[in-house]
C-alpha cells in the first residue's frame, strides 16, 4: 500500500535540514563551489532521497538498507558542518542550529531502523 513519504516525521526533519544546509551554503567561497559546497549539498539530499526511494521499494528489509544509506549521508553531512565551521564558513550559532536538526534527524532514522527489525 503506498503511503505518502512525505508525511513521515524523519522525512520532514531531513527535508528541512537539506533546505538548512542549502541556504547556509550560499555564502560559502566561489572556490568551494566544486569542493565542500557540492559535496555537503549531495550528502543532505541524498538523507531524504533515500528515504523515499527506500519506502517505495516496497519491503521493510530494502526500506531498511536504504535508510542505513541514509544515516551514513547524515553522518557526512555532520562531518561536512564541522568542517565548514573550522574554515569559517559557518558561524558558530547556524553551525549549532544545522547540528541540532542533523541530531533530531539521526534519532529519528535510528529509531525508524530498529522497529523495522533485522529481518
Amino acid at each position: 500500500m503506498y503511503q505518502d513519504t512525505s508525511k513521515l516525521v524523519v522525512w520532514q526533519k531531513a527535508h528541512q535540514l537539506t533546505l538548512k544546509i542549502y541556504e547556509a551554503t550560499l555564502n560559502y567561497p566561489k572556490e568551494e563551489l566544486y569542493g565542500l559546497t557540492s559535496q555537503i549539498r549531495r550528502a543532505a539530499v541524498s538523507i531524504p532521497s533515500n528515504i523515499v526511494e527506500g519506502k517505495a521499494r516496497g519491503s521493510n528489509l530494502e526500506y531498511r538498507r536504504f535508510l542505513l544509506i541514509a544515516r551514513g549521508s547524515l553522518e557526512e553531512v555532520k562531518y561536512q558542518l564541522l568542517l565548514s565551521k573550522d574554515l569559517c564558513y559557518l558561524e558558530e550559532k547556524r553551525y549549532s542550529e544545522i547540528v541540532n536538526i542533523a541530531l533530531d534527524v539521526g534519532r529519528l532514522l535510528n529509531g525508524l531502523i530498529q522497529s523495522l527489525g533485522r529481518s
